[in-house]
């Protein structure tokens, strides 16, 4: 039986960091429209659009990101899994919280 995706925010917290926050991310890419799934396992689930070809869903991954949070793409960095459905993101400027809240308010499930 599948796990039941949730909006809550995961118990994990350690980074509470004022200005900064990395967040663990499994996207889903070429998936018809961009959206955020939920949290399942303290990680974030999102659709990308963008085929996984060429750094095309890395790319629309941070232009999603961005939007989402309001800040500029160069305070966003893919820093593991650019080859991999499973990302580590740092975003310079938010908390973890922060970003979390802003994030899961757009989820679609």
């Amino acid at each position: 039986m599948a796990r039941k995706t949730t909006r809550q925010m995961p118990l994990d917290l350690q980074n509470t960091d004022e200005s900064h926050a990395k967040i663990a991310v499994q996207i889903t890419p070429s998936a018809s429209k961009n959206e955020v799934i939920g949290m399942q396992n303290d990680v974030l689930r999102i659709k990308i659009s963008a085929p996984p070809v060429k750094g095309k869903a890395n790319k629309e991954l941070i232009d999603y990101l961005s939007h989402l949070l309001g800040i500029s793409k160069d305070r966003l960095d893919i820093i593991k899994g650019h080859t991999s459905k499973n990302k580590l993101i740092s975003i310079d400027g938010l908390n973890k919280i922060s970003v979390l809240e802003k994030i899961l308010s757009h989820t679609t499930r």
